[in-house]
């Protein structure tokens, strides 16, 4: 099963994805892990993406889809994975599309948990308030205005990624605004 998981933040995809990767044995694949990774382990692609990183530059959309190539091959991904925060660009899906062509790989499912925005703030308090009470340790970006600029960036950057799998017909919605349980039944159903 290779899934993406796409939605603004505080949509719920990392709660999905916690549950997709126990229900189906893969993992979720963070870019941002998977990056620290290749260049604590010294991969050619993690050498070119230190040397970027040391210089205060961003990685290049084609250092993170080799990045995530080279982990698509590792074990544990062989049956599947799921993307989480990737791809955050329409550059990043056609770069993707073309690195799992050369593979002989296609998505069994591209899923947007779509939400109303105004709901998410509440959410992202809540969560909070929640974490606090358990006596956890919450999110530095769990706060009003830290939300409002990454919501800002998602409708920037990451939501033409659903219109570019829309227009290919590959992109499936769920309510995200719905119970826990519900999208996970949704998802399923989606993916059969």
């Amino acid at each position: 099963m290779r899934l993406i998981l796409l939605g603004p933040p505080g949509a719920g995809k990392g709660t999905q994805a916690a549950r997709l990767v126990e229900k189906f044995g893969i993992p979720q694949l963070s870019t941002g892990d998977m990056l620290r990774a290749a260049v604590k382990a010294g991969t050619p692609v993690g050498l070119q993406a230190k040397a970027v990183m040391e210089s205060g530059g961003l990685v290049s959309d084609e250092i993170v889809v080799g990045i995530i190539a080279d982990r698509m091959d590792e074990a544990d991904a062989r049956n599947g994975f799921i993307l989480d925060g990737f791809p955050r660009t329409v550059a990043q899906a056609e770069a993707l599309d073309a690195m799992l062509a050369r593979k002989g790989m296609k998505l069994d499912g591209i899923i947007e948990l779509k939400v109303d925005e105004n709901a998410l703030l509440s959410r992202i308090e809540k969560r909070a308030n929640e974490t606090v009470a358990a006596g956890g340790t919450v999110r530095a970006d769990d706060n009003p205005d830290a939300f409002k600029t990454r919501l800002d960036a998602y409708k920037v950057q990451t939501a033409p990624v659903s219109a570019y799998y829309s227009g290919r017909g590959t992109l499936k919605t769920v309510d995200g605004m719905a119970p826990i349980e519900e999208v996970s039944k949704a998802i399923d159903q989606l993916l059969g």
